[in-house]
C-alpha cells in the first residue's frame, strides 16, 4: 500500500530534478507543521506529526510524513517484534491527507512557519533527499526515532543554529511512562498491556526536548520556540475541528472487570481447597503457564530485539518464567517435597515488585494489583499445602 502511494504521488523522480523545483519556489510558498489528535486504533493513540509543504504558483500542496510501514515488507511481524523494521518517510498531496483524518475522526491542527525563501528551499531540499530510496528507510524506536521525533530534527539539520527552543513553558517534565499514560485510558487493555510489556528504564524523568517524542508536545515546543529571534511559528489554524472521542468502552470488556473475576476465581477456589484440605490442581496449572509464558514473552523483549523501551523489565518478577518448567510438575497430584521452596519463592519476588513499586524503581500498571492478589493468595496456600503434605 505504502509502495503505491509514494509511486502514485512522486512528483521529483531524481535529486537533480527536485533541486530544479526547489529553485523556483515562489514567494507565496509556505510550509506548516500539521499535528494530528488521536484515534481508535493502539497505532493512533498518540497522534502524529507531518510538515505541509505549500507552493500555489506551481500547484503544489504536499505533505511529507515520517513512520510510515509498510505491511508487504518480508517478515513485517518478526521483524516488528523483535525492533528491526524499516519504517520511512512518505510524501502525499494534501487533500489525500485531510481526507484520511476527516474518515478516522481525528482533528487536525496547523502552524504556519516563520520561514524566509531560502530557508524554505532548504527544508525542501532536505525532505526531498529523504525520499530518495537509498535514504527514506531507518530503524523506529518509540521513544527517540518516530513521527515525532524527526520533526524538529529536520528543522535542526536545516536552520541549524537560527533555531531557539524555550523550555521554560514546561515546569514539570514527566518520565516517560506518565507521558505514554496521557494517551491511554487506565482501564483499558492497551495501557495494561504497555505497562506490561515496557520496562523500568521508561521510568525516568524525561528530558523537556525529549518530550517531543509525542506529536502534541511538538505542536506545544513550536510554539515556544524562535527562528532568528523571531516566534517560529506564524500563525496557527484548525484544518478539522473534530473532538476527540470519549472512551465509551463497556465495562464487562474492560480489564478492571474481567482481572476482578479473575481474582474473585481464585480466591474463592483457594477458600474451597483450605476448608477441604485439598488442592485444585488445573488452577495451579492455568496459574504456572500464564505467568510463565508472560515472563518468557518478557524475557524476549528484554533481552532479545532491539527495543530500548523493553529493557530492564521487572514485570519479570510476579511473571516468571521457570513457571514455565515447574508447571509440568505442579499439575500432578503427586507433588515433591522441594516445590514448597520454589513457593515461597515465587512469594519473595511478589514481595520484591511491591517493594520496588514503592520505592518507583519501576511503575507498575495498577491493574497487576488483582493478579498480585491472586498470586500471593495461591502461593501462600501452595506453600502451606506442600508444607504438610505427606508423599
Amino acid at each position: 500500500m505504502i509502495k503505491k502511494i509514494s509511486l502514485l504521488f512522486l512528483f521529483i523522480i531524481s535529486m537533480e530534478s527536485g533541486f530544479s523545483q526547489q529553485k523556483q519556489l515562489s514567494p507565496l510558498s509556505k510550509i506548516s507543521l500539521l499535528t494530528v489528535g488521536t484515534g481508535e486504533d493502539l497505532a493512533a493513540k498518540f497522534g502524529h506529526s507531518a510538515i505541509r509543504f505549500q507552493d500555489p504558483t506551481l500547484g503544489i500542496d504536499e505533505v511529507y510524513g515520517y513512520g510510515t510501514y509498510d505491511f508487504e515488507d518480508p517478515n513485517f511481524y518478526l521483524n516488528f517484534t523483535k525492533g528491526k523494521l524499516s519504517y520511512t518517510i512518505s510524501r502525499m498531496p494534501f487533500n489525500y491527507f485531510k481526507r484520511s483524518y476527516e474518515f478516522e475522526q481525528r482533528w487536525v491542527k496547523e502552524q504556519e512557519l516563520y520561514l524566509n525563501l531560502e530557508e524554505r528551499k532548504k527544508i525542501v531540499l532536505f525532505l526531498e533527499n529523504n525520499l530518495l530510496p537509498e535514504n527514506r528507510k531507518y530503524k523506529y524506536d518509540f521513544l527517540f526515532d518516530n513521527c515525532a521525533t524527526r520533526i524538529p530534527e529536520v528543522f535542526e539539520k536545516t536552520l541549524r543554529d537560527g533555531l531557539k527552543y524555550d523550555y521554560s513553558y514546561l515546569e514539570n517534565p514527566y518520565t516517560f511512562r506518565e507521558l505514554i499514560h496521557q494517551n491511554l485510558h487506565v482501564n483499558s487493555w492497551s495501557n495494561f498491556g504497555i505497562d506490561l510489556a515496557l520496562g523500568a528504564v521508561i521510568d525516568v524523568k524525561a528530558s523537556a526536548y525529549e518530550h517531543m517524542f509525542l506529536p502534541l508536545y511538538v505542536y506545544q515546543q513550536m510554539k515556544h520556540t524562535s527562528i532568528n529571534g523571531e516566534p517560529f511559528v506564524k500563525g496557527e489554524s484548525i484544518v478539522l475541528d473534530i473532538a476527540t472521542k470519549k472512551d465509551d468502552t463497556l465495562f464487562v470488556l474492560t480489564p478492571v472487570f474481567w482481572l476482578g473475576i479473575f481474582l474473585f476465581i481464585v480466591i474463592y477456589i483457594t477458600y474451597k481447597d483450605f476448608k477441604e484440605k485439598r488442592r485444585t490442581a488445573w488452577l495451579d496449572t492455568v496459574l504456572f503457564m500464564v505467568t510463565g509464558l508472560a515472563g518468557t514473552l518478557i524475557l524476549f523483549l528484554w533481552f532479545f530485539t532491539d527495543h530500548d523501551a523493553t529493557k530492564m523489565n521487572l514485570n519479570a518478577l510476579w511473571a516468571f518464567a521457570p513457571n514455565l518448567i515447574i508447571v509440568f510438575l505442579i499439575g500432578k497430584n503427586k507433588l515433591t517435597k522441594w516445590l514448597k521452596y520454589y513457593v515461597m519463592l515465587l512469594l519473595i519476588l511478589l514481595l520484591a515488585t511491591i517493594i520496588l513499586w514503592v520505592l518507583k524503581i519501576q511503575i507498575f500498571s495498577i491493574l497487576i494489583t488483582f493478579v498480585l492478589l491472586a498470586l500471593g493468595a495461591r502461593y501462600t496456600y501452595l506453600a502451606y499445602f506442600l508444607k504438610y503434605y505427606k508423599k
